[in-house]
């Protein structure tokens, strides 16, 4: 009788203070449900004393080694687009990478964060208007999802960041990408909300390590719905608050599952279950980053 042979995948992340990361476990599992023997391995530059210089180095190394892909993280996104052969189209638009897979020695960079926070946008509220949206955060979560924004359909974004140069460059980046969307500089957070379907999030506010709120909440109404892409904590004073007004909100937890999903997909051909990727991220806990 004929060995069965399992299907094995060596995959890993790139980044720094990646220890509490959840993206390892949700693969993994994931790929035994498959039928996989899946590997992935944290390739930590605080925990290894190694800065992005390293990172084309630890590339090639992997790469060598027979690893699938790379997932790429905070703070080597932009600088990863340097050591690869081909850019998605979405990874050029943003200039920025969280996956890369090697095949037939080629290297393709791709980014699920856009359609990470899309996707888990809809599931969360699948009938709601996005033509005008209120942005705070323009770093690059905020770029991310100002991509998916106007790609989703949004005619009008305004922007806020206190960094108003941040603000400026995430402009110039994106509106000749999307010409039927008006991108504009965020002055007036009360102005703008009046006339906007709803408000993102995309800063660290919130999280466990940078408590507090990111604006006036007075100025939110039950007609607004608020996303966030925090998930440590899923539930943010934001959203808390968001949801008292009546405004219907969606965690940060669905951009985190759906990254994965679209990576997953990228480094194996199969496309996950990602409802079942939901409920397991949910039972993992805490957890300090993708």
């Amino acid at each position: 009788m004929a060995e069965t042979r399992t299907r094995a995948v060596h995959v890993g992340l790139i980044g720094s203070d990646i220890g509490r990361s959840r993206t390892p476990a949700m693969h993994v599992r994931e790929g035994h449900m498959n039928g996989i023997d899946y590997r992935y391995d944290l390739i930590d530059l605080s925990a290894l004393g190694l800065g992005v210089d390293a990172l084309p180095q630890l590339m090639d190394k992997v790469q060598h080694e027979g690893f699938a892909g790379l997932n790429i993280t905070h703070p080597c996104k932009q600088a990863a687009t340097q050591f690869v052969d081909e850019l998605s189209m979405d990874a050029a638009v943003l200039g920025a990478i969280n996956t890369v897979t090697f095949t037939n020695g080629r290297r393709v960079g791709h980014n699920t964060d856009w359609s990470g926070f899309s996707k888990g946008f809809w599931r969360g509220l699948p009938d709601v208007q996005v033509d005008e949206v209120v942005l705070i955060g323009a770093g690059g979560a905020g770029l991310a999802v100002a991509h998916a924004l106007a790609t989703m359909g949004a005619r009008r974004v305004h922007v806020f960041d206190l960094d108003a140069s941040r603000t400026e460059a995430l402009i110039l980046q994106l509106a000749t990408k999307h010409p039927g969307c008006t991108f504009r500089p965020g002055l007036d957070m009360a102005q703008a909300l009046r006339g906007a379907d709803g408000l993102v999030h995309a800063t660290p506010t919130g999280m466990a390590s940078h408590p507090g709120l990111p604006l006036d909440v007075s100025l939110l109404q039950p007609r607004h719905w608020v996303a966030e892409i925090v998930y440590f904590p899923l539930e943010t004073a934001l959203l808390t608050e968001a949801a008292k007004r009546g405004c219907r909100v969606v965690n940060g937890g669905g951009m985190a599952v759906y990254q994965a999903v679209g990576a997953f997909e990228l480094f194996t051909g199969i496309a996950p279950d990602a409802e079942r990727m939901i409920r397991h991220f949910g039972s993992l806990g805490e957890g300090g980053g993708i």
